[in-house]
């Protein structure tokens, strides 16, 4: 008489022994991202983070702190990484989709964490992904504390993964930016972005990849690379950028009255989300330069230009709107640091929203 089948769970798809594997891999790029007020504790059920904390080198005290929170993904970009076989940089974009959000409330990043979803473990896979992951917390100057990785073989096709993050921050209650002093006649600054970020990666593969017929190795003379590395360049990070100018303008003078994440509808989606009641922006065109994938992409597509407005940032990754008897300075500061920033427009009075003015 045959004996019966034993079943594990590595016949059902998950391999417990590659996934010890798998978490030891991750621990020196948490690690690396850890300052003093992560209090140290691998294989607990949770991280440990000092909100006050006292040295000789170091300090932070709050009066009144405010916790900020934030989460996102990084959507469809995920798919052209995978058809690049390059997972490395898009752990930068997870960590600055929800940090640059946590950046418009005048709050400090101070821990990320992340949930990875796939069909069977992977410890190559995930180790570019958290060493992106990793990449992306140091650049906002926060802690990379813990995560989830999740094993689904009945949920995800092979090749497949999605990806989630969560950022933790503080602001002092009476530090906190929500646009209620934005005035008419305030300057509105724009960020340059490093690329299409995070977002219109539905619509950029499809011009690409189905409309034009090419692949990820396909050069583009006006963009001086592939498509494929163009596309696939991480969301710039604002989170020092941010710190700097309200260390040297700081809230309680007024300077800075508003910030703005530019990601999903683009700057008329989300410029109005800050401003006041009766107030509106005013953005002119040709204020700041379009960078080339963006033309690119809309010749490439015919895609009409009310469109590319409403789909992608368009070049300007984050908005400040600032004092105007400051503006220029900031604008220098920004530059000097590294942040190319433009003067795109002003606020008005009116209903609250934003036109583009050529």
């Amino acid at each position: 008489m045959d004996k019966p089948t034993q079943l594990t769970y590595r016949s059902a798809g998950l391999d417990l022994d590659l996934y010890d594997q798998t978490l030891a891999g991750m621990v020196p790029f948490l690690r690396r991202t850890h300052g003093p007020r992560v209090i140290d504790g691998f294989g607990g059920f949770a991280s440990l983070f000092s909100l006050d904390f006292n040295t000789r080198l170091f300090a932070r005290n709050y009066k009144n702190p405010v916790l900020v929170s934030c989460t996102d993904g990084v959507g469809t970009k995920l798919k052209l990484a995978s058809m690049m076989g390059k997972h490395d940089t898009v752990g930068i974009d997870l960590v600055a989709m929800s940090v640059n959000d946590a950046l418009c409330t005048g709050g400090e990043p101070l821990l990320f964490l992340d949930y990875i979803a796939m069909p069977k473990d992977d410890p190559v896979l995930t180790r570019e992904l958290i060493k992106g992951i990793s990449e992306g917390c140091l650049q906002a100057n926060c802690s990379l504390v813990g995560g989830e990785t999740a094993i689904l073989p009945d949920f995800y096709q092979p090749g497949d993964y999605d990806m989630a993050g969560f950022c933790v921050g503080v602001v002092e209650r009476d530090h906190i930016i929500d646009g209620r002093h934005i005035r008419a006649g305030d300057t509105v600054i724009g960020l340059a972005s490093s690329g299409l970020h995070s977002n219109g990666y539905s619509l950029a593969r499809k011009i690409a990849f189905d409309h034009a017929g090419l692949t990820v190795d396909s050069p583009i003379a006006e963009l001086g690379t592939t498509i494929g590395t163009a596309l696939l360049e991480p969301t710039r990070i604002y989170a020092r950028a941010v710190a700097s100018i309200l260390a040297n303008y700081p809230v309680k003078r007024s300077v800075v009255r508003g910030l703005a994440h530019i990601t999903g509808e683009g700057l008329e989606g989300n410029v109005p989300r800050i401003l006041p009641a009766h107030r509106h922006v005013v953005l002119r065109r040709g204020s700041w330069p379009i960078p080339p994938l963006f033309t690119w992409l809309q010749q490439a597509g015919n895609v009409p230009t009310e469109e590319m407005y409403r789909v992608f940032n368009m070049g300007i990754g984050f908005v400040m709107i600032v004092s105007p008897y400051y503006a220029e300075s900031i604008v220098r500061q920004l530059a000097d640091e590294g942040y190319p920033a433009y003067v795109i427009g002003e606020v008005r009075s009116g209903e609250a929203g934003l036109t583009l003015a050529d």
